[in-house]
């Protein structure tokens, strides 16, 4: 009897620079691979991703974008490959990737379920925490399901302008997210400095007017990345080797020189990061020297209780982003699987451990919980 011999087929790939239609032929029969296909030699990287597929029996749906000569407008789709280096884990690193996806949608949902019905909580921390409850929310969500769509399903493909969106929401609720954080730092800083005057001085209106700034200074610095971007041409390759679409990593796939485009990234990430981490480093100088001054230990002990749960939620989201935005810049030699995993995790842990942190250590929030898993009423 003879073997049945496997035969995929990709065809009908457009030349987007020339306009025209070049029709072609993968045949893969048994260990066999035939390319007649010179116009197409400097794509390396899709070749590789196509043989990819075939071997693993898969066929294109639909024709693939290529730009012929060295650069086009912008490409049809770019192509994630996931997390290189880890090709033979990629389907079971996604299982704890989605439980804790899963733990940041249940745990900063419910914060915010818990802080809309009890009107007791609507004072500036919780509302703060509602913010930032939200931030989590639309951060976690921009990035992980197409993630675990590349990990268990290898979709690797993602559309030019869904791309696009996709690092304006990152960078700019990046930035909304450290702009809550410094403004929470606010908050404890004139409640513990400023006990008596906490009510007057944090309205809710004013409460209002913080969360507008922090979300309009993030649209107005991250939208020029994707203007700036969309306006240049990019070079055949479309291979962004991660699972999302950032900034940097779409700027490497330019055909332009790119300095100002580098030089407004850096001026983004020091001002929002610098001024905000220079304002709750000073808030928690004040509070240190306010909480340092009570006359007792227990009232110390109080003062630095409400000051935790915000710091240990600062060390969260801090120290891996600058460990990513380091590394991306300036860690050539550091493996590109340790800076993709730093990436997710610099995405996916904070907004997973917020609401676990938030619903240890307040015990308005923890008594809802439990109010809530046993059934009784508030």
């Amino acid at each position: 009897m003879k073997k049945r011999v496997a035969s995929h087929y990709v065809e009908k790939m457009y030349l987007l620079k020339q306009l025209k239609l070049f029709h072609f032929t993968i045949k893969l029969n048994g260990p066999i691979i035939k390319w007649p296909l010179q116009k197409i030699k400097n794509n390396t990287n899709l070749l590789i991703i196509i043989i990819h597929y075939l071997l693993r029996g898969e066929q294109f749906n639909r024709p693939v974008m290529l730009a012929s000569g060295n650069s086009s407008a912008h490409p049809e789709y770019f192509i994630l490959l996931g997390i290189p280096g880890l090709k033979n884990s990629q389907f079971w690193i996604a299982f704890p990737l989605c439980a804790m996806y899963v733990v940041a949608i249940i745990g900063n949902t419910t914060v915010l379920h818990i802080i809309r019905i009890d009107h007791t909580l609507h004072e500036p921390m919780y509302l703060f925490l509602a913010m930032l409850a939200i931030t989590d929310l639309v951060l976690s969500s921009s990035t992980q399901p197409k993630m675990l769509a590349i990990l268990w399903f290898h979709a690797h493909e993602t559309q030019y302008h869904a791309c696009l969106i996709q690092v304006f929401f990152i960078h700019a609720f990046s930035s909304v997210e450290s702009g809550v954080l410094m403004a929470m730092a606010l908050d404890r800083y004139v409640a513990i400095c400023f006990p008596l005057r906490h009510s007057s001085v944090l309205t809710p209106a004013v409460v209002g007017k913080l969360g507008a700034a922090v979300m309009m200074r993030a649209l107005l610095l991250v939208s020029p990345f994707c203007i700036m971007v969309s306006r240049m041409p990019f070079c055949p390759n479309q291979i962004i080797p991660q699972p999302y679409c950032e900034h940097m990593a779409v700027l490497k796939l330019v055909c332009a020189d790119t300095r100002v485009n580098r030089a407004y990234g850096l001026f983004v990430a020091f001002s929002v990061v610098g001024f905000d981490m220079s304002v709750i480093s000073v808030s928690y100088v004040m509070i240190l020297r306010t909480v340092l001054g009570l006359p007792s230990g227990e009232a110390q002990l109080k003062a630095f209780g409400t000051c935790a749960s915000h710091i240990c939620v600062i060390l969260a989201f801090y120290i891996p982003a600058l460990f990513t935005f380091l590394t991306h810049r300036f860690g050539h030699h550091v493996p590109g699987a340790v800076h993709i995993m730093f990436a997710n995790l610099y995405l996916l842990v904070p907004p997973m451990l917020n609401p676990i942190i938030y619903g240890v250590r307040t015990k308005q929030i923890k008594d809802r919980v439990i109010q809530g898993c046993c059934g009784k009423g508030p």
